[in-house]
């Protein structure tokens, strides 16, 4: 759970740095890629994680684009460009309507009290899940995974070690 507002914000820049390095390698093209067939495309995990920063929204803060119920954009950029947008309105409606304090308030989500703090570490961690998704289709549809947490298999062989298998 968060107890600083400041604490949150800085996490939350990383975090948002790291996804969005995943989103903007996506191409056009790649949007297309199937986890298996009649689900979830690479495409829509994107935007998924976009949408998903409404339910920010749900817990009485005021997130500009939260009522955006549009379909996909059909181009990767503008994937990546809602979820900045997104993103940016989550740090400001956070900055501007919640203090240290509120944090700690309790609200109904999905059937079970969880505090405002708690609420903002599981928005983090929702990302950082969609993101570990996103990178296994991104290698099936031909691209390279950015580094996130560590080297990527092909990172390691560029700086002429053997990558661990």
């Amino acid at each position: 759970m968060f107890t600083t507002i400041e604490a949150f914000v800085a996490e939350w820049e990383s975090e948002a740095r790291l996804t969005e390095r995943v989103l903007n390698v996506l191409t056009d093209e790649s949007l297309r890629q199937e986890i298996s067939p009649g689900r979830r495309t690479l495409g829509g995990l994107a935007w998924h994680l976009v949408g998903s920063l409404r339910f920010m929204a749900s817990l009485g803060l005021p997130i500009e684009g939260a009522d955006d119920d549009r379909e996909a954009p059909t181009r990767a950029s503008g994937i990546a460009e809602a979820y900045r947008s997104m993103s940016a309105a989550v740090l400001r409606a956070v900055r501007s309507e919640w203090n240290d304090g509120r944090l700690s308030e309790k609200q109904t989500v999905m059937g079970a009290e969880w505090r405002n703090g708690d609420s903002l570490r599981f928005c983090l961690m929702h990302q950082a899940h969609h993101r570990g998704q996103m990178t296994v289709l991104m290698r099936q549809a031909g691209l390279r995974p950015p580094e996130i947490y560590g080297p990527t298999y092909e990172a390691w062989i560029d700086r002429g070690m053997a990558p661990l298998a």
